[in-house]
């Protein structure tokens, strides 16, 4: 495993901590758990606000405290920043905030000025996070910067999804318009693939007079590849760390969260990747999903998420740096090491990637780019030097995360015909 402290080219200002920020109820995520041990490793005193005291990360060695505070991410942002602010005033020392969701990164965006006095965190225009995260706003930026992406458009009314319907070609994908639905009423669980007429009528019945969704193109995965590109962008939207990698299996298959993956470069995306985000102006840590089309050779954004993604850990440069250690670096006014990243490199999310494979081996497809043999793999929950959230995921895992991660796969089953 690497990014222990003795394989670490530069140090870290130890006198900043960091602190995760999630809101909702998603106590089995790995990638904040990888969030506090890849900053604990270089000995910055690590926080987290979690659900409760018997999350994975809240069993972290790396963690000074564990702040419970069971939120839904649906509440009045009032009331979510004046608790940030309660932490800040705990932890009485400016602190590096590492969000973990859209929410979080949203909120910190447009409440700046009243988070500043206690904690560290990326400038950036207050609204941008948040365009970044809705479907359609995200869609609208592509349009207007020349950003390929799928075809998109944003019923209004169950009358403008009947016109849609007439002219459409089947299937289509269904998702929310913005990200934080899913925290309260979502119109979709996820992504929906729609494949008729008949289908999306019957669906849309359920959406209200004010359908919440955006529908897309559907790009055929027989015909595509999953890419995804991780970075940290600094104040004047410059990449001081970007990585390239192909996306192998997933769960719910095809259309749900990362289970396995490989860092492989690709100039040709990170040079997309760097142009729109100086374009639009970005600055913070960022988590994209592209899928490239055989069919006219482009690569199409589906996903924008201005925060830190969960399988940020595959990614990594020979330098010992990640998207997080860049973010910690830079705001504390320390260089961030340059370096290339370590191609063929493999993440592994353990208590997901076994039913994913499963699920592909039927399917029998397979991703051209994955190189054959992994040049080392980054496993998202075990590690020798803090075995604790393993074995309290599993723990947590039996029972009720088996009914979940089955509901999440007859989700995905469950096409519209």
């Amino acid at each position: 495993m690497s990014g222990h402290t003795a394989d670490i080219p530069f140090e870290a200002d130890r006198e900043v901590p960091g602190l995760i920020v999630k809101f909702g109820d998603y106590p089995l995520h790995h990638g904040g758990v990888g969030a506090i041990r890849t900053l604990g490793r270089l000995g910055v005193p690590m926080y987290a606000i979690t659900e409760d005291r018997r999350t994975p990360a809240a069993a972290s060695r790396y963690l000074r405290r564990a702040f419970v505070w069971p939120t839904t991410g649906a509440e009045n942002h009032a009331r979510l920043v004046e608790g940030l602010v309660r932490i800040g005033r705990h932890i009485g020392r400016p602190t590096v905030l590492v969000p973990t969701d859209e929410e979080a990164a949203v909120l910190i965006a447009e409440h700046q000025d009243a988070l500043r006095d206690h904690f560290l965190f990326p400038p950036v225009d207050p609204d941008l996070p948040g365009r970044l995260a809705s479907k359609q706003g995200l869609h609208e930026l592509c349009l207007e910067h020349g950003i390929p992406s799928p075809a998109t458009v944003s019923p209004r009314s169950y009358e403008e999804i009947e016109e849609f319907a007439e002219k459409a070609s089947f299937p289509v994908v269904a998702k929310n318009r913005e990200a934080f639905v899913r925290r309260r009423r979502p119109a979709v669980n996820g992504t929906t693939r729609i494949a008729s007429r008949e289908g999306l009528l019957g669906l849309a019945r359920d959406w209200g007079a004010r359908p919440g969704v955006v529908l897309q193109e559907y790009l055929p995965r027989e015909e595509a590849e999953d890419w995804i590109v991780h970075a940290y962008f600094d104040a004047h939207a410059t990449p001081l760390a970007l990585f390239t990698g192909v996306k192998v299996r997933s769960w719910p298959p095809h259309a749900g969260m990362t289970a396995c993956a490989y860092i492989v470069d690709n100039p040709e995306l990170a040079d997309l990747v760097t142009r729109f985000v100086k374009q639009i102006g970005f600055s913070g840590i960022v988590d994209l999903d592209l899928r490239f089309d055989r069919r006219d050779s482009r690569y199409k954004l589906l996903d924008f998420n201005p925060r830190m993604g969960a399988q940020f850990r595959l990614f990594e440069n020979d330098r010992a740096v990640d998207v997080v250690r860049a973010m910690h670096l830079d705001l504390t006014g320390r260089a961030v090491p340059k370096g290339d990243q370590l191609t063929g490199r493999r993440y592994v999310v353990e208590n997901i990637d076994l039913p994913a494979l499963l699920a592909y081996r039927r399917s029998r497809y397979t991703t051209p780019h994955a190189p054959r043999r992994a040049s080392g793999t980054e496993l998202a929950w075990l590690a020798g030097d803090d075995p604790l959230p393993f074995l309290t995921m599993t723990a947590r895992l039996v029972g009720p995360g088996v009914k979940h991660l089955y509901r999440l796969w007859r989700t995905s089953r469950r096409a519209a015909h």
